[in-house]
C-alpha cells in the first residue's frame, strides 16, 4: 500500500468514527463513495487531505448536515476511543514513512519485516531462559537450564525456537485476541531481556570491588573476620586467601567503618578486616614491625672445673701442671 493510500484509510477511518453514533447502515452510505473522492482530492494536486479538506470530523460534521442527521453533539465513549485510536494509528505511520528512507526503504516496517526470522530465534531463546530463571531460583547463565540441567534446557531451547518460529509464520492468520495474547508475550520477553542485561551489568560492575564467593562448609557461617599470623605471633595485615586453584576466599563481613562504594556497599578489604579487634594484640596503627632477633645455633660448651695455677716459661721448660681444660696442653720443648 502506498503512502497516499495509507492517508486516504485513515481519513476515511477517522470520519467514521465521527459518525459512529449513527446507525450502521446510514453511516455506510454516508462514507460510501468517500475513498474514492479522497483518491480524485488527492490526485489534483499536492499537499495533505488534511490541508485540502480539513480534519476529518469537520467532514463528517458537514456530511451530517448535508444528510439532515442529528448533530453528534455529545459523542459516546466509543467514538472517543476510536478516534483517539485512529489519530495514534495515522501519527505512527506517518513516523513509519519517515524512519524508512534514511534505512534505504520506503518506511522503517519494510526494514523491520526482513528482520522477523531472527526475532522469532530470539523470541524462543528468550522464553527458554526465563523458564530457565523460573526452575533454578533465579540462577542463569548464557545456555537455558530446566531444574539446572543443561540437556533438558537445550532440549526445552530448541522446541522453544522452533515454536516461535511456527507461530510467527502464522501470526498473521492469527484471530484478535489470539494475536494480542501474542504481542503481549513478547513484550513480557522483551521487559525480561532488559532486565536481565541491566542485572547482567550490575553484576560485571561488582568485579571490581568483590571477589567470587567460595563456598565453604556451614561451620564458617559464623565468621566476622579472619586474623593471620606469622610465626613469631604477630598480626598479619593485608592478607588474602586463595584456594588450590587460585580462587580468593571471602569470609566474614566488614562490621567495622572502612571504605564503601557509591552505593554505601563495603569495598573489597584484604584481611583482617578490622585490625583493632584481633584477638591477640594486633600492633597499633603506623607502628612497624620489630625485627626479629637474630637467630644462633647454639654449639656444645665446656664448663671449666678448675683453673690453671701456672702458664708455661718461655725456656720451653714446663714449670706447672696442666689444667683440667682439654684446650690448653703443655708443649715440651726438647733438650740437647
Amino acid at each position: 500500500m502506498t503512502v497516499m493510500g495509507q492517508e486516504i484509510n485513515d481519513y476515511v477511518a477517522r470520519v467514521r468514527a465521527a459518525l459512529a453514533d449513527l446507525p450502521p447502515t446510514q453511516r455506510d452510505e454516508l462514507t460510501e463513495d468517500l475513498a474514492d473522492h479522497l483518491t480524485e482530492v488527492a490526485a489534483e494536486s499536492e499537499g495533505t487531505l488534511v490541508e485540502r479538506l480539513g480534519e476529518p470530523e469537520t467532514y463528517a460534521a458537514e456530511l451530517r448536515a448535508a444528510a439532515g442527521a442529528a448533530p453528534g453533539g455529545g459523542r459516546n465513549l466509543d467514538q472517543k476511543v476510536a478516534t483517539a485510536v485512529v489519530r495514534v494509528r495515522s501519527q505512527l505511520r506517518e513516523i513509519d514513512a519517515r524512519l524508512g528512507p534514511p534505512l534505504g526503504y520506503a518506511t522503517a516496517s519494510d526494514f523491520l519485516r526482513l528482520l522477523r526470522p531472527g526475532w522469532w530465534v530470539l523470541r524462543g531463546y528468550l522464553a527458554a531462559m526465563l523458564i530457565t530463571v523460573l526452575s533454578t531460583g533465579g540462577s542463569y547463565g548464557l545456555l537455558p537450564r530446566f531444574g539446572g540441567e543443561l540437556l533438558a534446557g537445550m532440549v526445552m531451547l530448541v522446541g522453544f525456537v522452533l515454536a516461535s518460529i511456527w507461530l510467527g509464520r502464522r501470526s498473521a492468520r492469527l484471530t484478535r485476541w489470539p494475536r494480542w495474547a501474542l504481542h503481549t508475550g513478547s513484550l513480557v520477553l522483551v521487559a525480561f531481556a532488559l532486565a536481565a542485561l541491566a542485572n547482567a551489568e550490575n553484576r560485571l560492575g561488582y568485579t571490581d570491588y568483590y571477589y567470587d564467593q567460595t563456598s565453604v562448609d556451614s561451620q564458617y557461617g559464623q565468621i566476622r573476620d579472619v586474623f593471620v599470623y606469622d610465626s613469631e605471633g604477630r598480626l598479619v595485615e593485608n592478607a588474602r586467601l586463595f584456594d588450590q586453584n587460585g580462587s580468593p576466599i571471602r569470609l566474614g563481613y566488614p562490621d567495622c567503618q572502612g571504605p564503601v562504594d557509591e552505593y554505601a556497599n563495603p569495598l573489597l578489604r584484604p584481611y583482617p578486616y578490622c585490625p583493632g579487634q584481633a584477638p591477640f594484640g594486633p600492633r597499633a596503627p603506623g607502628v612497624p614491625v620489630p625485627p626479629a632477633a637474630p637467630t644462633t645455633t647454639p654449639g656444645p660448651t665446656t664448663t671449666p672445673t678448675s683453673t690453671p695455677t701456672s702458664t708455661p716459661e718461655p725456656t720451653g721448660t714446663a714449670t706447672g701442671q696442666p689444667t683440667a681444660d682439654p684446650t690448653v696442653t703443655p708443649t715440651p720443648t726438647p733438650t740437647s
